[in-house]
């Protein structure tokens, strides 16, 4: 079930059987020359999406949270990014909404590396209110990055075993050229793998990365790699969702 595209009455029914809403998470932000600026939040939004098609009654999807922490890629138009403390605030208030009509397991399905510490940050927030009034928290978080799903990190290394990087990869540019054939984009790259070094505010980022890649050859992607990877990841997305639904508190 989608939640956006639900009435109320549904997601209350809903809630008689299961207690479970994956959120997808991601950034709004340059990947390269070739890659959507949309791409961390569609990824997660796409598989999210291939799980409901497989498995309509097996998971609530709610809509995607699609502005990130990316800071240093606001050196690049288009980019938008949230400061790390509002976003914290944000992903609070979603979850507080969501527990306050009874979810009890909200599982974020992430597309942003940048986003991973301020995510766990924002659920140690959390549980420290809970913590702090000796009261247990009724509900469980969970953060998995989709490429950490079962297999599908194998499966990006043996499609890219050379020039994959860790920014506007090619696995993750398969994914949106696989979901969105019309918005391909192609340059040339020079050099045809980027080069890699740390990650810092945004003026330093665009001095070490001119054109936004990190270590990768996204013109390496294409529809049929980015279908084989979604497959996989919608299964492991549904095996990961009911066993965190299973998973008993003690």
């Amino acid at each position: 079930m989608l939640l956006a595209y639900s009435a109320w009455p549904e997601i209350e029914a809903w809630l008689k059987h299961s207690k479970t809403v994956v959120v997808p998470i991601g950034s709004n932000e340059q990947h390269g020359p070739t890659g959507l600026l949309g791409t961390d939040w569609m990824c997660p939004e796409i598989i999210a999406q291939a799980a409901h098609d497989k498995a309509p009654d097996a998971i609530l999807v709610a809509p995607t949270f699609n502005i990130g922490m990316a800071q240093h890629h606001l050196g690049f138009p288009g980019t938008i990014s949230l400061r790390p403390s509002t976003f914290q605030a944000a992903i609070g208030d979603w979850v507080s909404s969501l527990s306050r009509h009874g979810f009890e397991r909200i599982y974020f399905l992430n597309g942003h590396g940048g986003n991973i510490a301020s995510i766990e940050a924002a659920f140690s927030e959390i549980y420290a209110e809970w913590s702090f009034a000796e009261e247990r928290c009724p509900f469980m978080l969970k953060l998995v990055n989709w490429w950490n799903l079962a297999g599908v990190e194998k499966l990006a290394n043996a499609q890219f075993p050379t020039g994959h990087g860790s920014h506007a990869t090619p696995s993750e540019i398969a994914v949106t050229q696989a979901a969105y054939p019309h918005a391909i984009k192609t340059a040339n790259l020079a050099p045809r793998i980027a080069p890699t070094g740390p990650i810092r505010d945004a003026l330093d980022y665009r001095a070490r990365f001119p054109d936004g890649r990190i270590g990768s050859d996204p013109l390496q992607a294409s529809p049929e790699k980015g279908r084989e990877l979604i497959d996989l990841s919608a299964e492991g997305l549904l095996k990961d969702i009911q066993a965190f639904a299973a998973e008993v508190q003690p």
